[in-house]
């Protein structure tokens, strides 16, 4: 991990600790020479390794060596030239030590820069950034990670522009790290190819399923676990007009007015990579909605998320006090949510679409923001009833 340094680049830090080397000689002097006040600074060169650039460091160094020596040779001047010289070369080999530390320290976080550069850039062309616009709909949503210093994970999202219309995919990979990075690195790239060609949604499952499999064969002869990927696949059309794919995944949300329902595709199939289990064909299902309607997709690391008593973050109570909010800011005001409701502490992927018609997006585009803070339930229920009211 690269060291943390201060917003000043570390002056502050070191100006601290000038100061209290300074200090510690000066109670040395007054404290006389029974008493050696000053060893306590030999941390401060090691502190300013740590926290500071390697000029400050030196400069701690420095004043470290010249107050060690002088409260040894002024303050105790009956000691003997041999005492002095060694507390002269214990402090100049603390602050050699320290400014090898902050040299050293220096160089690693370079190439951690460098290597987290090349590593962002490479994970940008696995998930796009968000909001998306693709045609006559927007998306909008999130992604956090729950690697540190990751920005993609396990869920993955996309959204194809295609001759038949738009099409999306929201996915949570089973299991965590490089391997669940390689699985979703799989599915997404089938699912670019196939969503733009496929003419029928079922036949871009079938076709993430063999991506998947191939995936699967090819880690299994290194040792490595299979996986499998549960995954929501929509099309959508004309206004009103659209359809969903269940492949073992949670519902989504589907947003009507002030209302909110919950939705499962009536033959939801098995996640990607198991569907040989039962041989039975993935079937889509025609969505039930209005032109102005729009949903909200998620994985279950949304879902599942809990507070600090072990409740369940409430998606869909939430959601019913958000239905004024454009996709951008519903999405905004979501995360912010989520990581007051589990304290910062979201210990899953998640991910979160917002999939709305551009022209209702924009109608909402000068509407108030939400404040960014938790929503309780009967608080969501009170604003929906306020709303039907008027």
């Amino acid at each position: 991990m690269p060291r943390k340094h201060s917003p000043d680049g570390g002056r502050l830090v070191a100006a601290v600790l000038v100061t209290t080397i300074v200090a510690l000689a000066a109670a040395d002097a007054l404290t006389g020479p029974q008493l050696r006040v000053i060893m306590f600074a030999a941390v401060a060169p090691l502190i300013a390794a740590r926290r500071c650039s390697y000029r400050g460091t030196v400069l701690v160094a420095a004043v470290y060596t010249v107050a060690q020596t002088l409260v040894y040779r002024v303050v105790a001047p009956d000691w003997s030239v041999a005492s002095t010289l060694v507390a002269f070369f214990a402090a100049l080999l603390i602050g050699v030590c320290a400014m090898s530390l902050s040299r050293a320290l220096t160089e690693r976080e370079a190439v951690y820069d460098r290597t987290r550069m090349v590593a962002d850039a490479v994970q940008r062309t696995l998930l796009r950034d968000l909001p998306i616009d693709a045609g006559a709909l927007r998306v909008a949503g999130f992604y956090n990670s729950a690697q540190e210093g990751a920005r993609v994970g396990g869920d993955i999202y996309e959204a194809v522009e295609s001759p038949y219309g738009l099409r999306i995919v929201i996915g949570d990979v089973q299991g965590k790290g490089m391997p669940a990075i390689g699985a979703a690195h799989a599915v997404l790239t089938s699912f670019r190819e196939a969503a733009y060609h496929e003419r029928n949604l079922e036949d871009v499952a079938e076709h993430l399923e063999a991506a998947l499999v191939r995936h699967n064969d090819a880690f299994s002869r290194t040792g490595a676990d299979e996986r499998f990927v549960t995954a929501l696949l929509l099309e959508m059309t004309a206004p009103g007009e659209g359809r969903v794919l269940s492949c073992g995944h949670i519902p989504y949300y589907l947003i009507r007015g002030d209302r909110v329902e919950e939705r499962l595709p009536p033959d939801a199939g098995l996640p990607l990579g198991l569907g040989g289990l039962t041989g039975r064909p993935r079937r889509a299902a025609d969505m039930a909605q209005h032109a102005d309607d729009w949903m909200v997709l998620c994985t279950d690391g949304v879902t599942e998320a809990r507070d600090a008593t072990g409740e369940f973050y409430p998606l869909r109570e939430r959601l019913a006090g958000w239905t004024h909010l454009s996709p951008a800011d519903l999405a905004r005001t979501l995360r912010a949510d989520l990581d007051a409701y589990t304290g910062g502490e979201l210990r899953d992927d998640a991910a979160v679409l917002v999939v709305r018609r551009a022209e209702a997006a924009q109608r909402l585009a000068g509407a108030p923001r939400a404040v960014d803070v938790p929503i309780a339930a009967a608080d969501a229920a009170d604003a929906a009833e306020e709303a039907q009211a008027a």
